[in-house]
């Protein structure tokens, strides 16, 4: 029978689960608190499924920066900042048909 504490018999990225900052997903359900204090205060950290990554955890201040400001400031100040502001732009519109009815 063959032991899975041996280095030489697992895949080379079922060692890294066994790096810092790389969780077997089992170990990540039974020990959330810690994966999530460690990715707040470490950095990110890597859960694996079957010795491959599959998601990473990373502190709510990191998503936020790596997404930026979603709250539409940056294309008010681009539209401010264009060169062609004062152009008025008037969709066209055309009449709808309107379909005969009796009351």
């Amino acid at each position: 029978m063959t032991s899975l504490t041996d280095d030489k018999k697992l895949p080379s990225s079922s060692r890294a689960a066994g790096r810092s900052g790389y969780w077997p997903l089992q170990n990540a359900k039974a020990r959330f608190s810690e994966l999530v204090r460690k990715a707040r205060n470490e950095g990110p950290q890597h859960v694996t499924v079957h010795g491959r990554d599959e998601v990473v955890v990373i502190a709510a201040e990191e998503y936020r920066r790596l997404c930026g400001d979603l709250t539409g400031a940056v294309l008010i100040a681009a539209v401010q900042a264009s060169p062609y502001r004062e152009i008025e732009i008037e969709p066209t519109r055309s009449p709808l048909p309107v379909r005969d009815f009796t009351l």
